[in-house]
């Protein structure tokens, strides 16, 4: 049999849906069947499927060798840009396309894939399949994430980023002019009923705040930087698209090729042009502070913006749109 426990990052989210998020190819029902016999527990306590975690909840999981196998996340050698490095932490630069860890169907080619083949040793706080992680960013969203070597590291860290302390500037391109050129967005976020991989405002959803500020705009996009100050999933995403400014590239909100519909015919031409170097959705973690985990130094780390967005936004200046 093998043993070995999770630690909650996050609270309000069901038992059965972390653990689908979290453990490489056992699917959601196999784990509600895990759950339900009790070989998977909470705080040492058997759990309903539905059980929603608090942050730091203990998850114990009792499977056997064969089945577990999956779990572990295989070493591949992909390369990593880092930024900084020492025997605790390692700040990251993550390209657009990665996703930062396993999921269900998904095994290769990830951040966590790469960590396992360069890292011996890393922080086991999270379990296997998310060595070194403790925050997330989407797929394709590039930029800076934090990675613990240690479980010491690990917690400290965790702690700061529970308790808001950790700071963090995101770089984006939207469609269209702000109404408010600087301002907090506070509207609260829940997952859609009929799309669990997609979120929307809700006031039964969980506290979500974004403060914003307009850099520079073009004729039909706008610069804008992003410094949440909650960290939901798709948070900037969800919070920009419903300020009326989807980023663009973010199909998924409301950000694709289909928002230049009613443009003039000779707008709709440049606009296409522009679409064609568009593959993915333009937003950038540009820049993170937080306090070192061992020393207590306030540390701050910037990545460059990638030369897809570089090259955007020269193309935004050359079709003058």
């Amino acid at each position: 049999m093998k043993n070995d426990i999770l630690i909650v990052d996050n609270s309000g989210i069901r038992l059965d849906k972390f653990l689908a998020d979290n453990i490489g190819e056992l699917s959601r029902s196999q784990l509600q069947k895990y759950i339900k016999s009790g070989n998977i527990t909470v705080n040492g306590k058997i759990k309903p499927v539905k059980y929603l975690l608090n942050l730091g909840d203990e998850i114990h999981i009792n499977i056997s060798e064969e089945t577990f196998g999956a779990y572990f996340v295989e070493p591949q050698d992909i390369p990593l840009d880092i930024i900084f490095e020492d025997k605790d932490i390692i700040i990251i630069n993550k390209q657009a396309g990665m996703t930062v860890h396993p999921g269900i169907g998904n095994r290769d080619r990830t951040l966590a894939n790469a960590l396992a083949f360069h890292y011996e040793r890393l922080s086991d706080i999270n379990g296997p399949v998310r060595p070194g992680i403790i925050h997330r960013l989407d797929k394709d969203t590039s930029g800076i994430i934090i990675v613990a070597k240690t479980n010491y590291a690990h917690i400290k860290l965790a702690e700061q980023f529970a308790n808001r302390l950790v700071k963090k500037v995101y770089y984006g391109i939207t469609w269209e002019s702000w109404k408010k050129k600087e301002g907090l967005i506070d509207q609260p976020i829940g997952r859609k009923r009929n799309d669990p991989t997609s979120f929307l405002v809700n006031v039964n959803g969980k506290e979500a705040q974004t403060n914003y500020l307009v850099l520079q705009e073009s004729q039909y996009f706008s610069y804008v930087n992003y410094f949440p100050k909650t960290g939901r999933t798709h948070q900037i995403r969800v919070h920009s698209a419903f300020s009326g400014n989807p980023i663009i590239g973010d199909a998924k909100y409301g950000g694709g090729l289909s928002r230049m519909k009613g443009y003039m015919p000779e707008i709709s031409r440049k606009m296409k042009l522009l679409f064609k170097m568009v593959q993915r959705h333009i937003l950038h973690a540009q820049k993170i502070s937080f306090i070192h985990p061992r020393s207590g130094e306030e540390m701050s780390f910037e990545a460059d913006l990638p030369i897809d967005i570089k090259n955007i936004i020269s193309k935004i200046k050359t079709l003058n749109v």
